[in-house]
C-alpha cells in the first residue's frame, strides 16, 4: 500500500513538474519567439511605408470632478506610418542631455523629454554594441516619452502650451547633472510659462514649472503630467514578471496593469495621495513621482491611434487660481532610467516615495528574494564576480540549513541500515498489506526513523531555488554579468548546445519543429544533469519498478527541463547537488551506513542476466 502511493506521489509530482515547466517557460518562449518574429515584419513594413511623420497621440489629462477621463485623440483615416529616429530628432530643435549615465536630448516642440540612452548599459554583452534607447520622439518608430504642463479649468480660453508649441531656451547649453537648463513661453494673451529641468547624477529629472499672469483676470489651470508609450511594446510574456503599467497608488497599494488589461479596461482611474506611477520593461523604467503629499487625479490608459495603440501613465494635480499679478508653481519628478537595485531604494528612502522598491518585480518570495539579491551583491563586491557569489551564498544556504539536513540524512542513513530488515517484513507478509504497513511503522518508531525525512532537502530547496530564479530573471545587475570560459552572462542560457556538437556543426536546431525547445542542451545543464544522478546513485534503488523508473529518468528530465534556465540558476543547481553529495556521504559513513555509490553506479551499466 505505501510502495503504490509513493509511486502515486511521484507520478503526480513529476507531471505537475512538467506541466509547470511546459506553462510557465515552453508556452510563453513560443510565445516570445511569435512576437518577435510578428514585431520584426511590422518594423519590415514601416520601413517600406512612406516616410510621412505619425500622428502625434499623447493627450494631456482633462480635468472634472472625478478623476480625469481619457481625452479622445482624432482617428486617423490611414495606417500609421513612420520617420527614422534621427529623422524625427531633426524634426524640431533640441537642448542636449549629457551626464556619465544618460544622453540625449530634450525637444523645444512640446518641450518634452523623449530622447534618452543609457550610456553604461548595452544591447548584447559586446561592450562596443549600441547602447540602450529609453525614450524616443514622436514620429519615431517607436515613441516614448514625458510630458508636463497645465491644462485650463471647464470654460477657460487661455491659450496654454501644448504638444506644438515652441519653446525657447534661456541662454544655451547642455542640461548636465550640474547645469539645468529653463525654458520659456509667452502666449500672447498675459501668461509667460517658464520650465526649469535639472537632472541628477543617475536618472532623475526635476521639473518645475511656473505660470506668470500678466493679464487683468484670474486663471484657473491643472497641472499635470504623463508618460506616453505609441505601439504596443515587446514584453519577455513570462508569469513571474510584470512588464507594463505599474504604479504604488496610496491605499490602493500596489497596481500592476499589463498592455493587454490596459487595451481591454481602455482606462483605469484612481484619486489618491501618496502615490507614484508609470511604465516599466523588465529592466528599464520611466515612471512619475510626484510629491507624497499631493492630491492626485491618476490614470492608466489604452486609446487607439489609427491601427496602433497609446498606451499613458498620467495625473492631474489640485487646480491652481493664479491672480493677475501673481505666479503659480508645480513641481514634478521623472525617474528615467536603469531600474538598479540599490539606486531605487535610495530613491525610495531620499524622497519619502510609497514603496518605490516594488518597480523591481520581487514576487511572491520578496521575503527570501531581496535578502538573498543582497547576501549575492554584497560577496560580488568582495569576489568581484557574480558567479561565485552565487556559489558562496549555496555554501551559506547550506550551513544554515545544516541542522536540519542533517537529521534529514541521518534518517535515511538509518532507512538504509534497516533495509533488509524491510524487505523481510515484505517477504513475512507477501498478501497482507495492512499488516506489512503497521510492522513497518513499528519498525519506523523503534529505530527513530522518520519516513518522511528525506523529502525535507528538496523542500528546503524549492523556495530557494525560485528565489535565486527571480533574483537572476529581474535584477539589472545579473544582466549580462559573466562568469568563467563561456558563460557571459548568467542571466541567460548557456550557450553551448550538445546537439551542434558545442559549435562543431552550423546549425540552429532550436528552430526545429515541435522539437526545438528540447534540442537545447549545454554543457553546464549536462554537469548539472550527471550530479543530479550521482546524488540519487547515492542512495539505493527502490524496490518498486515504476518508482526506480521514475527515479532512474529524473536526472534526465531535469537536464532538458533546465537546459533554457538561466546559466547561473544551472551552476547553482550542480553545485548545490555537489555538496549535498559530500555532505550525505560524511553523514551516511557517520552513522555506520555504507555507501554503496560506485556500487549503484557500476549496476547501472551492467549487463542484466538474461531470463
Amino acid at each position: 500500500m505505501n510502495d503504490h502511493r509513493n509511486t502515486i506521489l511521484a507520478v503526480i509530482l513529476s507531471g505537475i513538474v512538467l506541466i509547470a515547466w511546459q506553462y510557465f517557460f515552453v508556452v510563453p518562449q513560443m510565445e516570445k519567439q511569435q512576437a518577435a518574429q510578428k514585431a520584426q515584419q511590422q518594423v519590415q513594413q514601416q520601413a517600406q511605408a512612406p516616410n510621412t511623420p505619425a500622428p502625434d497621440a499623447g493627450q494631456a489629462p482633462q480635468p472634472g470632478t472625478t478623476p480625469a477621463q481619457p481625452s479622445q485623440p482624432s482617428q486617423q483615416p490611414s495606417p500609421t506610418t513612420f520617420v527614422s529616429r534621427d529623422a524625427a530628432l531633426a524634426a524640431a530643435p533640441r537642448v542636449k542631455i549629457e551626464t556619465p549615465r544618460v544622453s540625449g536630448s530634450l525637444s523645444l516642440k512640446g518641450g518634452r523629454i523623449d530622447d534618452l540612452s543609457l550610456t553604461q548599459y548595452r544591447v548584447t554583452v559586446d561592450p562596443k554594441s549600441a547602447p540602450i534607447t529609453l525614450l524616443s520622439p514622436s514620429g519615431s518608430p517607436q515613441p516614448y516619452y514625458a510630458e508636463f504642463g497645465w491644462v485650463g479649468a471647464s470654460g477657460t480660453s487661455a491659450k496654454l502650451p501644448d504638444a506644438n508649441t515652441e519653446w525657447k531656451q534661456e541662454g544655451s547649453g547642455t542640461l548636465t547633472a550640474t547645469t539645468p537648463v529653463t525654458l520659456t513661453y509667452d502666449n500672447g494673451e498675459g501668461l509667460t510659462f517658464r520650465r526649469t529641468i535639472t537632472i541628477d547624477d543617475n536618472y532623475l529629472f526635476t521639473i518645475k514649472d511656473d505660470v506668470t499672469n500678466n493679464g487683468s483676470a484670474p486663471v484657473t489651470l491643472y497641472p499635470f503630467a504623463l508618460i506616453s508609450r505609441h505601439g504596443t511594446p515587446h514584453v519577455e510574456g513570462f508569469y513571474i514578471l510584470h512588464e507594463g503599467m505599474i504604479g504604488v497608488l496610496g491605499d490602493q497599494g500596489l497596481q500592476e496593469v499589463t498592455y493587454k488589461v490596459a487595451d481591454e479596461k481602455k482606462s483605469l482611474s484612481f484619486k489618491v495621495t501618496n502615490g507614484w506611477l508609470g511604465l516599466t520593461d523588465k529592466y528599464w523604467a520611466a515612471t512619475l513621482l510626484p510629491d507624497t503629499t499631493a492630491n492626485l487625479q491618476a490614470r492608466f490608459s489604452s486609446t487607439p491611434v489609427g491601427t496602433s495603440k497609446n498606451y499613458q501613465a498620467d495625473y492631474l494635480l489640485d487646480a491652481q487660481t493664479i491672480a493677475p499679478g501673481a505666479t503659480g508653481t508645480a513641481g514634478a519628478r521623472l525617474f528615467a532610467g536603469a531600474k538598479e537595485t540599490p539606486l531605487i531604494d535610495a530613491y525610495d528612502k531620499q524622497l519619502k516615495l510609497n514603496r518605490f522598491e516594488l518597480l523591481i518585480d520581487w514576487g511572491w518570495f520578496y521575503f527570501i528574494t531581496k535578502p538573498m539579491f543582497w547576501a549575492i551583491d554584497y560577496l560580488y563586491r568582495l569576489v568581484g564576480n557574480f558567479g561565485i557569489a552565487i556559489l558562496l551564498v549555496t555554501v551559506l544556504i547550506k550551513l544554515i540549513f545544516f541542522p536540519l539536513a542533517n537529521k534529514s540524512y541521518a534518517s535515511m542513513a538509518k532507512m538504509k541500515n534497516v533495509q533488509p530488515e524491510m524487505m523481510a517484513l515484505r517477504e513475512r507478509y507477501p498478501d497482507d498489506k495492512v499488516k506489512q504497513q503497521q510492522e513497518m511503522m513499528a519498525l519506523y518508531k523503534r529505530e527513530k526513523i522518520n519516513p518522511v525525512a528525506g523529502c525535507l532537502p528538496i523542500l528546503i530547496q524549492i523556495p530557494v531555488f525560485f528565489a535565486l530564479y527571480k533574483v537572476l530573471f529581474v535584477t539589472i545587475e545579473m544582466r549580462h554579468a559573466p562568469f568563467f570560459g563561456w558563460i557571459k552572462d548568467l542571466s541567460a542560457p548557456d550557450p553551448t548546445n550538445l546537439f551542434t556538437l558545442f559549435g562543431l556543426i552550423p546549425y540552429d536546431p532550436s528552430q526545429v519543429p515541435v522539437l526545438g525547445h528540447y534540442l537545447v542542451l549545454g554543457i553546464w545543464p549536462i554537469i548539472m544533469g550527471i550530479t543530479m544522478w550521482v546524488q540519487m546513485k547515492l542512495n539505493p534503488a527502490p524496490p518498486d519498478p515504476t518508482q526506480k523508473m521514475i527515479f532512474d529518468w529524473m536526472p534526465l528530465i531535469f537536464t532538458f527541463m533546465l537546459a533554457s534556465f538561466p546559466a547561473g540558476l544551472v551552476i547553482y543547481w550542480a553545485w548545490n547537488n555537489t555538496l549535498s553529495v559530500i555532505q550525505q556521504g560524511i553523514i551516511m559513513k557517520k552513522n555506520g551506513a555504507k555507501i554503496e555509490l560506485f556500487d549503484n553506479i557500476k549496476s547501472t551499466f551492467a549487463r542484466k542476466p538474461q531470463s
